[in-house]
């Protein structure tokens, strides 16, 4: 079977804002910590929505055929914010054009793992169907595999764990899929990890079922940072790009807002990277990786 070129966005932690207001029963624990970081932290001025706007809209000029968001959408798991995260979700394209890996931002508590699945699960579907992680999704010779590594932790620890039964059930979808481009989305990064608090905890678990498996590009967020780093697969290495804050306006050029398109040849088995970035002027350029 020929496919035609498939062109794929990523892009990550947008965390769009403003919050909306909480309630004061909601402001318990982690989350009162994580909302004082928005507002007197400087995390508010950090993400700015016309930045985040502009990305969206320049990303949309390419014509991507599939969008991968890998996560952080939210900022503290409020009940109100996944209502305003399915909306701008829909500024991407429709469910069966957008998928979506959670980040820890989303599942900030255990309360806001029942919201998230409530609004977005349409984005976080397999073609069965199943509201399950990893799930699976064909298009065009190309097989889109969404992964949760965002998990309730404790405050000031933003680390993920993907667990036992996520990654049995990866290791049984790279196996059936082998045929195919395969595309790994996650949120934290599954390279240079070692199970802090930041870090993606059962990162080398992965690596070995990558190791066995194999992949052809492995999306993450999370580090508000671009980056291409690589993994051992069966065939040789498996790219690993992490992408910046879709809305970040940092002052250094390798943490402002920026995406990845990336135009896949599934016959050829061929991959094409490229960057967009915020430029200084304000407008989005190409950037050499």
């Amino acid at each position: 079977m020929s496919f035609p070129m498939f062109r794929l966005a990523h892009l990550s932690d947008p965390h769009i804002g403003p919050l909306p207001k909480p309630r004061w029963r909601e402001l318990i624990g982690k989350r009162a910590t994580g909302y004082i970081n928005w507002r007197q932290g400087g995390r508010s001025r950090a993400h700015d929505m016309q930045a985040l706007s502009s990305l969206v809209a320049d990303m949309r000029a390419h014509g991507p055929d599939h969008v991968a968001m890998t996560g952080d959408i939210c900022n503290i798991g409020l009940p109100g914010e996944f209502p305003l995260a399915a909306q701008w979700l829909g500024t991407l394209g429709s469910p069966s054009e957008v998928s979506l890996a959670p980040g820890n931002h989303d599942v900030y508590l255990r309360s806001s793992v029942k919201h998230m699945t409530r609004e977005l699960s349409p984005w976080m579907r397999g073609d069965d169907g199943a509201q399950v992680f990893p799930y699976l999704r064909r298009r065009d010779g190309v097989a889109i595999i969404g992964l949760c590594s965002g998990v309730p932790t404790l405050p000031f620890v933003a680390a993920g764990k993907l667990g036992a039964s996520q990654l049995m059930r990866l290791e049984k979808l790279l196996g059936d899929t082998r045929d195919e481009i395969r595309v790994v989305l996650l949120h934290h990064p599954p390279v240079d990890g070692g199970g802090g608090i930041r870090n993606l905890g059962d990162h080398r678990a992965l690596a070995e079922i990558l190791s066995r498996e194999g992949a052809e590009l492995v999306l993450h967020g999370h580090s508000h940072a671009i980056s291409r780093k690589s993994l051992p697969g069966p065939q040789g290495p498996i790219p690993v790009l992490g992408i910046c804050s879709a809305s970040s306006i940092g002052r250094s050029p390798r943490r402002r807002a920026a995406y990845y398109l990336i135009d896949i040849d599934a016959k050829g088995r061929r991959l094409i990277f490229t960057a967009r970035q915020l430029g200084a002027a304000g407008q989005f350029q190409t950037i050499s990786l």
